[in-house]
């Protein structure tokens, strides 16, 4: 059974005039290959997943995988609201050769347990030959999955993991306390300090894309509140607007990506608490 642990990072789509920037995007994948990444997830949240054509994700997907050595982990968001949608998603991900797909729960729809239990369940049973990583992000989808319901799909052998994302490190001690699954990572920066204590896998970070060696040095020692307190402040001020916005002003400023442009409806953050924040960690 395939184990992810230390530091994942939801990798950015850089876009220049509209279209996707590969130069860009391959200088965002050395740098943190440099800086200990262990992987990337294409095609999340912070990929700006609701707005790539899927033509695109399968070009992107195959361009990560040609600049990234054949060890380190590449998973693919194949999620959506629509139960069918997403299966189709992750049929054409087996067509690629992903080993293993994210998969958000249904948004907008709002199901209940029983019917975030049946839509993961369904996937599972359709799809046998590919792992999946359930990804519980509440303030995005308007739901949650409870651990009963994490309880139930637990049994489901290609159900591997969880990105818990709800920020509620009490719930997410449930899930590691409980052993439910062989990858247990945060979804939260904001939380990934304690839930490494509390005995997590890893994390799929958005800060990682320019902390990563930070977020490394954490996850071996995370009792040390030195390097934790020293970064705190960017990341409060990556997060003062809608995540992608912040990093990709970020990596903009520190001349990694070509554009901090974004596709509507989201638009360009605000730079000056970002900038303050990169200069007084020496990175702008």
């Amino acid at each position: 059974m395939q184990k992810y642990s230390g530091i994942i990072t939801a990798l950015v789509t850089p876009f220049y005039k509209g279209e996707v920037d590969y130069e860009s995007l391959k200088k965002v994948i050395k740098l943190q290959l440099e800086s200990g990444v262990k992987g990337f997830v294409v095609n999340g949240t912070t990929g700006e997943s609701p707005v790539l054509l899927q033509d695109e994700v399968k070009k992107i997907f195959c361009f990560v995988k040609s600049e990234i050595p054949k060890d380190a982990y590449l998973i693919l968001g194949t999620g959506s609201n629509s139960t069918y949608i997403a299966d189709q998603k992750i049929k054409q991900a087996i067509s690629l050769g992903v080993k293993s797909v994210l998969v958000v729960c249904p948004y907008y729809n709002k199901p209940s347990q029983g019917g975030l239990v049946k839509h993961f369940q369904y996937l599972a049973k359709q799809n046998k030959k590919i792992n999946i990583l359930l990804y519980n992000v509440p303030t995005r989808t308007g739901v949650s999955l409870d651990i009963n319901s994490l309880e139930a799909l637990s049994v489901e052998e290609n159900i591997i993991g969880i990105k818990e994302a709800s920020g509620d490190i009490n719930f997410a001690k449930q899930i590691i306390q409980k052993k439910l699954f062989s990858s247990i990572l945060s979804g939260d920066d904001f939380s990934f300090k304690n839930f490494i204590e509390a005995g997590g896998d890893g994390i799929v970070g958005v800060a990682t894309h320019i902390l990563g060696k930070e977020f490394n040095k954490i996850f071996k020692n995370p009792t040390e509140n030195k390097d934790w307190d020293t970064i705190l402040p960017l990341l409060k001020a990556l997060y003062a607007e809608t995540n992608p916005m912040g990093i990709k002003k970020a990596l903009s400023l520190m001349g990694i990506i070509k554009s901090a442009e974004l596709r509507l409806p989201l638009v360009e953050a605000k730079e000056k608490e970002i900038l303050k924040e990169l200069k007084n960690l020496g990175k702008a």
